[in-house]
């Protein structure tokens, strides 16, 4: 048994693992067969499951619900109350447990507050989407995309601050230099 901290309110169903340092805050619930690494948060009002990996130290804030279909890798942030689908279609009238796509949220990637990640997509490692942003495709790695639907305006490094570039296509932040080459961001050391 792993030792994380569970509030008294939270419910944990049977077969879920849980990572070292974890914390499950007010009135959240983890279903069945979900996997959640070390140092991970998960503030006031989540759901996550079930079938659902979660990676580690992700932060989760309050009323979030993580859906079968929906993986996060390590890092990642969930702002509050942004909202994952898993249907493209649904009625409630028809089942579609059938039908749930996958979405993957790569390492150390950012959802801001309020925003819809519609299900099917990938959001690349260490992008940022703005708050109330409707993200509807694909996000390439370190793009910072914002707007309903979400465009992107620029790009972000590690450090989630945006990217300035020299007259080479060169910026840096704390963590890296980046090159910027075809319309993708090239890590050139970190």
């Amino acid at each position: 048994m792993s030792n994380f901290f569970k509030h008294e309110t939270a419910i944990v169903d049977t077969e879920v693992n849980i990572g070292d340092g974890t914390k499950i805050w007010h009135f959240s619930h983890i279903l069945s067969h979900t996997t959640i690494g070390t140092n991970c948060s998960f503030g006031q009002n989540c759901v996550v499951g079930p079938k659902v990996k979660v990676g580690n130290g992700v932060k989760v804030q309050n009323n979030v619900s993580i859906y079968e279909g929906v993986e996060v890798e390590d890092d990642v942030f969930l702002g509050p109350s942004m909202v994952f689908t898993n249907v493209i279609n649904p009625r409630a009238f028809i089942q579609r447990k059938d039908e749930f796509k996958k979405t993957l949220l790569k390492k150390g990637c950012s959802i801001g507050a309020n925003a819809t990640i519609v299900c099917g997509v990938t959001i690349g490692e260490y992008a940022l989407i703005g708050s109330g942003a409707v993200v509807n495709r694909d996000v390439k790695p370190y793009a910072l995309m914002v707007g309903v639907p979400a465009k992107q305006i620029g790009w972000v490094g590690i450090s989630g601050n945006t990217l300035k570039f020299n007259s080479d296509n060169i910026a840096q932040d704390e963590f890296a230099t980046y090159k910027l080459k075809d319309n993708s961001l090239e890590v050139l050391k970190k």
